[in-house]
């Protein structure tokens, strides 16, 4: 699956509980087609103790959202679509609407 969006790209959360949130990309799932996104899609996680944590017990912890439910926000911090297009031999993300370059 071609992804068109990586890691440290701000993104904007179309569908779900976090809808109209807006967060960087913190890690790409690509077997998934999901990412996980800092401080959005927060879900309880069950820790056991351990020698790292030592107190254990329920911490927040960031889950993968899929990449269907997201936006890449352009440098017009306004969200675009995007395409990935041939430009001197080299394949690069493009604006589909002002074929602006996202890089």
């Amino acid at each position: 699956m071609a992804l068109n969006i990586k890691k440290h790209d701000m993104v904007k959360v179309i569908s779900g509980k976090a809808r109209g949130k807006t967060g960087k990309i913190k890690e790409v799932l690509k077997d998934k087609g999901s990412v996980i996104v800092e401080g959005l899609n927060l879900g309880k996680k069950h820790q056991k103790p351990s020698q790292q944590d030592q107190k254990g017990g329920i911490m927040d912890r960031e889950m993968p959202i899929h990449i269907s439910n997201l936006m890449l926000i352009g440098k017009s911090n306004e969200p675009v679509h995007v395409v990935r297009r041939e430009v001197d031999g080299k394949r690069i993300r493009v604006e589909k609407k002002s074929g602006k370059a996202v890089d």
